[in-house]
């Protein structure tokens, strides 16, 4: 989990494959932001937006990354979805976890306290980046996730 320039962030993955659900929130006062604004002629403050935008960012283990914006996610939504990949991490069966059309977990017990992650990432209809997009996050461990996601909550109250 880390904070995404200034806004909440969830990465679920390890180093060579990941998803990650992301707020930015960028500072209008920030030199290149106020260079870039300037440069498509609106105010820094216009250019930044209202810092409300969620995305699904993703990479493989081959280095092949997409994101995309989600528009109509709430934060009430992504805590939900926090709040159910915690529930089901902190049960002992296997279990699939579903966030609207773009994304799912599959999640399977396996050594010790770890999960043998999957997912499924679809883009959605108009998006002109990469397909569908199928990943192994690896092994993660329960007790590292679910500070993770703890962490994230936190950050959205």
């Amino acid at each position: 989990m880390s904070q995404t320039a200034g806004g909440p962030a969830l990465f679920i993955g390890d180093e060579t494959a990941y998803v990650a659900l992301v707020r930015p929130e960028l500072d209008p006062a920030d030199p290149d932001i106020r260079a870039a604004a300037a440069a498509a002629g609106v105010t820094p403050e216009e250019f930044v937006g209202p810092g409300t935008i969620w995305a699904l960012m993703s990479e493989d283990a081959s280095g092949e990354g997409d994101g995309f914006e989600l528009p109509g996610l709430r934060d009430i939504e992504a805590d939900d979805f926090a709040g159910q990949l915690a529930a089901g991490l902190a049960g002992s069966e296997a279990f699939t976890l579903e966030a609207g059309s773009v994304l799912r977990l599959d999640a399977r017990p396996a050594d010790g306290d770890s999960w043998a992650v999957t997912a499924e990432v679809t883009p959605p209809e108009g998006h002109d980046g990469q397909g569908p997009q199928s990943l192994d996050l690896g092994r993660l461990v329960s007790a590292a996730l679910l500070a993770d996601l703890e962490e994230f909550r936190s950050s959205l109250a």
